[in-house]
């Protein structure tokens, strides 16, 4: 049985349940990419165990580490709000296990009952404000004076 934690931890017992009906248990090996930054939003998992470290792309530069999730944490939202492509990159970071979610899927039930989705909608709006805090923190270290190519660190 998966433990929701963090925002996703929030949605109401019956939505959350709900939502877990349309998972598909899935294994990412490390070093997988789960998607690319820019390329279509088709799926989004929910970590049962493991580390997936979210990623920007930084021009001249390697992918930079925004945030890294582990066990009860969404990955993606992008497949949520048009034109449902990736704004970040994903890898596993050692094997990951999680349930995949068809994105086209879980939209369809947010039209079809709007308390469904307007509960998915709120833990989505409450995981990208983390996010863009994360990334907001990250960004004297990917374009201030003492930036390097290599720095993949994150920050707490």
């Amino acid at each position: 049985m998966f433990h929701a934690t963090g925002r996703i931890g929030r949605i109401p017992k019956e939505h959350l349940d709900r939502l877990l009906a349309f998972g598909r248990p899935v294994t990412f090996e490390s070093g997988s990419r789960l998607f690319e930054e820019g390329h279509p939003a088709r799926n989004f998992w929910l970590v049962e165990g493991g580390s997936v470290r979210l990623d920007v792309h930084v021009p001249g530069r390697h992918a930079a580490a925004v945030e890294t999730l582990g066990s009860g944490e969404l990955i993606g939202w992008s497949w949520l709000f048009p034109p449902y492509r990736w704004h970040l990159g994903a890898q596993a970071v050692g094997t990951v296990r999680a349930l995949e979610f068809d994105a086209a899927a879980v939209r369809a039930e947010c039209e079809r009952d709007p308390d469904f989705g307007r509960a998915i909608t709120l833990a989505c709006a409450q995981v990208i404000a983390a996010r863009l805090q994360a990334s907001r923190l990250r960004l004297p270290d990917l374009y201030g004076p003492h930036a390097s190519a290599d720095d993949d660190s994150t920050r707490n």
